[in-house]
């Protein structure tokens, strides 16, 4: 059956209708290689560091060429921690122990291959990594820390701009120079105001498909004088921070895609995603005996809902709204093929039988569709909850009707 309503965008957005547009526009007219020196190439080389300035914008920082175009989000994390690390000097890492899997494998590989300690600073129960859990993990040789901008499991935003007065205050009393601070901004970019400076990173990360753009696109923004390495050599493309001929329609997606964010948000689009976030956790809170929000904070992203369902089974209640025509996602989309708990969920104590479902807006979300999914949703959980208990078994469908809202 055909889903009729997506609500999984924080795994990734539908392109919007004028990135396809122009990445077409792009592929057609502006095939040849930005790095030749014919005036094919000085086209699109022109194109290139247009879209670059575009998103540059977009994002606040001041000068484009501190935007290295990646394969996306997975890529431009590894070029931080992997890049970081081959300029370090000490061995400790110090990374939320709730970062994605981009953040977690590659310091995995440092352990292993390099000889560094990681440190994983656990978060409270909404999710938060503290500054002061990061700042009591600290030592002399910590040479990289990372802290994703928002959680994509949960929604939590971090503190990100108090940790990096944390990293100050640690090189101030050391005499030390700062970690290389890494912030995994994705399920940020286009929904959160923000400008990475003032954040206090040294580099951070951005995807295109998050935003209504392609997949396949990314970029890494890296303060002035941070020293990063390559992870491979090749024609020096992107100033030797990331070889190999760009993907130019790609890249002109991503920008239009960005453009089309920020108008959106000067729009009052953030407000109207909130307000179908709370409309549908009130709909089915008020309907559903034992839902409850997996935390409970006030830094939330506006467009990531995460709802928990004590004593019911994640996968059969996904498989029983899909059935119903909604898509959401259980924990992670990110590694929803790959068996076993999310290490998010474990690190903030959700209990095993607890189902854990997220519903991930955008701005195409309207709320017809909020009502169909949390309706489905209702249905869902009465269908499940009859298979785990069937004493509790409606006799011509009562219990169902009365779960039932307009």
């Amino acid at each position: 059956m055909t889903a009729t309503v997506y609500l999984d965008n924080a795994a990734t957005t539908r392109p919007a209708d004028e990135v396809l547009e122009a990445m077409t526009q792009a592929a057609r007219e502006d095939f040849a290689n930005p790095s030749s020196a014919h005036a094919g190439g000085a086209a699109a080389a022109r194109v290139l560091e247009q879209a670059r300035h575009e998103i540059a914008v977009v994002l606040g920082c001041d000068i484009p060429a501190e935007l290295t175009f990646t394969s996306g989000g997975t890529e431009a994390n590894a070029l931080a921690i992997l890049g970081a690390a081959a300029r370090a000097r000490g061995r400790h890492v110090v990374i939320g122990a709730t970062e994605h899997p981009a953040v977690l494998r590659n310091t995995e590989r440092l352990a292993k291959q390099g000889g560094f300690e990681v440190t994983r600073v656990a978060p409270d129960a909404t999710g938060t990594i503290s500054p002061a859990g990061v700042a009591a993990a600290l030592r002399p040789e910590t040479e990289i820390v990372a802290v994703m901008l928002v959680n994509n499991e949960l929604g939590t935003v971090q503190p990100v701009a108090a940790i990096a007065r944390v990293l100050a205050a640690h090189v101030a009393d050391r005499g030390r120079r700062p970690p290389h601070f890494h912030v995994d901004a994705v399920q940020g970019f286009g929904l959160l105001s923000f400008r990475p400076a003032l954040l206090g990173a040294d580099s951070l990360a951005i995807s295109a498909h998050k935003i209504h753009g392609p997949k396949g696109v990314g970029a890494l923004w890296v303060r002035p004088g941070a020293r990063l390495a390559s992870l491979w050599d090749g024609g020096g493309q992107e100033r030797g921070m990331r070889p190999g001929s760009e993907n130019l329609p790609g890249i002109v997606g991503f920008a239009r895609a960005a453009k089309l964010a920020a108008l959106a948000r000067f729009e009052g689009a953030v407000a109207r995603i909130a307000a179908l976030r709370d409309d549908l956790e009130d709909r089915i809170r008020s309907h559903v005996p034992g839902a409850r929000l997996t935390v409970t904070t006030e830094e939330r992203a506006p467009h990531i809902s995460s709802l928990s369902f004590p004593g019911l089974p994640a996968e059969p209640l996904l498989h029983a709204l899909e059935a119903r025509g909604v898509m959401a996602s259980a924990g992670s989309a990110c590694a929803s093929k790959v068996r076993g708990p999310s290490h998010v969920l474990k690190a903030i104590g959700v209990a095993d039988d607890t189902a854990v479902l997220r519903f991930s807006l955008s701005r195409d979300t309207t709320a017809d569709e909020i009502r169909v999914a949390a309706q489905a949703l209702i249905a869902a959980v009465a269908e499940i909850d009859v298979a785990v208990k069937p004493d509790r078994r409606p006799k011509d469908g009562a219990a169902i009707k009365r779960r039932g809202i307009g």
